[in-house]
């Protein structure tokens, strides 16, 4: 049987909150019986809502928060008038300990600013990242950065690429993935200097990493690689990209086969296809995003989701927590940080300074 473990949860973030949040911890009770949740919100609307729903309430304690963060709120604003608040709050009680993990499907820049502030990053990692997965043709694949980092250097991409793998590793239970880095195309002389540098030092890198090189826009859906690596800027266009194409596909699908009462009988019949088709694309089954590198475990939530999508955000971070995610962060980064100084000392005996 599981041990005991405590989530904390930005009760009032999300489109759809409070109440998908308590919908979302009484799906997560079914599969997460010894799991106990903290709710940090306004009291006078979360109190009834337990009370309408028994399986939450025996495992949920209320906390109050007057504040809520909005999607509006910048994130400096948000660390400046939003101590009360309760994604402040759900981010303390893991720093104090009391929580294992914290989830938030609120504002996400206020959500990284606020838990890098009060959990800092993982020895090592100078930039957190937002990392998740994602179906593919070959099943699915995890991608950094979504959001975090607008622009990136080599050492950024390169710790991405550390913690994606092991992100892969935890999350879709892989022995070994592979990793990429998106560019422009996959010959070495292709792309800017910051993903060149970080191909080189990926390649020589004493890791158990399976590094592929370079992978394109194509590589994404196709599943090349089970880990992409890539800047904030470029993650987050490509992710909005997929998700647009597939509304649109998704539009277009409908309208097709509404169009005639043929395509309607062919519709019918089609039906346990369809469905099939519709759970394997599902958004709320890949939701729960990680803010990689922090020094605990925090997942955000798309905002947008429901209880369903809330459920799986919650198991997310069970599944990190419990294979001691960061713990295993920690372990490569050390390694590759070691492997650094050697080379610079090998450096400085081959070539010393006249």
């Amino acid at each position: 049987m599981n041990a005991r473990m405590t989530l904390s949860i930005d009760a009032m973030g999300g489109d759809n909150a409070p109440d998908m949040v308590i919908e979302g911890i009484e799906l997560a009770h079914a599969r997460l019986p010894n799991t106990r949740f903290l709710l940090f919100g306004d009291e006078s609307r979360l109190a009834p809502l337990l009370a309408s729903h028994p399986v939450a309430a025996g495992c949920s304690e209320i906390h109050h928060a007057e504040g809520v963060i909005t999607n509006e709120i910048k994130p400096s604003v948000a660390l400046r008038t939003g101590r009360n608040s309760s994604m402040w709050k759900a981010i303390a009680a893991v720093k104090s300990g009391d929580a294992d993990g914290v989830i938030s499907a609120g504002n996400t820049g206020a959500l990284m600013a606020m838990s890098v502030i009060q959990l800092r990053t993982l020895p090592g990692v100078s930039r957190p990242a937002i990392a998740t997965y994602f179906p593919t043709q070959r099943g699915r694949s995890v991608m950094l950065d979504l959001g975090a980092n607008v622009t990136c250097d080599a050492e950024n991409l390169v710790q991405f690429a550390v913690m994606g793998e092991v992100f892969a590793r935890q999350v879709l239970d892989l022995e070994q993935p592979s990793v990429g880095i998106l560019n422009v195309g996959v010959e070495d002389l292709k792309g800017h200097e910051e993903v060149k540098q970080a191909s080189a030092l990926l390649n020589k890198a004493n890791l158990p990493i399976k590094f592929h090189g370079f992978v394109e826009g194509d590589d994404i859906g196709a599943g090349t690689v089970d880990v992409v690596v890539t800047d904030g800027f470029t993650g987050n266009v490509a992710l909005k990209t997929a998700e647009g194409t597939a509304r649109m596909f998704g539009t277009f699908l409908k309208e097709a086969l509404n169009s005639s009462l043929l395509s309607k009988a062919g519709a019918a019949l089609a039906m346990p296809a369809l469905k099939k088709f519709k759970q394997r694309v599902d958004p709320r089954r890949y939701n729960g995003a990680m803010l990689l590198g922090l020094n605990g475990i925090c997942v955000k939530s798309h905002g947008g989701t429901d209880g369903l999508g809330f459920c799986n955000a919650i198991r997310s971070a069970d599944r990190l927590i419990r294979h001691g995610f960061n713990a295993r962060i920690k372990e490569d980064l050390e390694r590759l940080m070691a492997q650094r100084e050697r080379d610079e000392t090998m450096r400085i005996i081959e070539d010393p300074a006249p």
